[in-house]
């Protein structure tokens, strides 16, 4: 199997969305309930903002989609388009880590690789507009990646925002 990354294009969103709900579904299952999932589209998704700025990656495995993920330079930490307090501000990167955002893998191509390709070039993005630290809230289903990739936890925490409180770890790794 050969991955390809690229940054995503405007054109992709429809077919993102898709598989943005199928790894919502299926690869947390075994660490969260019916409800919790529920919960877990009102929190999560893709935010288009990192499309528009070019920080968002697709991944494809011989023409089909296996994964997305990005990273940002801008305030908000996690949520989609349909998320309550995002916020745009531009973050320093003498003082802020930027963000590691919205990482999904397709459930055909969970642990092959498709997430650390996505992190290796959000880190290396990152660290080439000088930021000097990642920050980024897991779910518990890719809390293993995020550690395995030099991650470590700072806060666990519940966002109830969608109904069902979904429990979620903030993470940061220094580049």
């Amino acid at each position: 199997m050969t991955l390809t990354i690229r940054a995503a294009r405007p054109e992709d969103v429809p077919a993102l969305l898709p598989l943005m709900d199928a790894a919502i579904t299926e690869l947390q299952r075994d660490f969260l309930d019916d409800d919790q999932i529920r919960s877990s589209r009102a929190i999560m998704g893709l935010d288009t903002q990192l499309v528009d700025d070019g920080t968002y990656f697709v991944v494809e495995s011989d023409g089909a989609l296996a994964g997305c993920g990005g990273w940002s330079r801008r305030a908000t930490l996690y949520g989609g388009d349909h998320s309550a307090g995002r916020d745009a501000a531009l973050l320093d990167p003498a003082t802020e880590p930027a963000r590691v955002r919205a990482m999904y893998t397709h459930p055909a191509f969970a642990r092959r690789g498709v997430g650390r390709l996505v992190l290796a070039r959000c880190e290396q993005a990152a660290a080439a507009e000088g930021f000097t630290e990642l920050e980024l809230m897991g779910t518990l289903a890719g809390a293993k990646l995020y550690e395995a990739a030099g991650f470590e936890q700072v806060e666990q925490l519940t966002d109830a925002a969608g109904g069902a409180a979904v429990p979620l770890v903030r993470m940061r790794k220094k580049l």
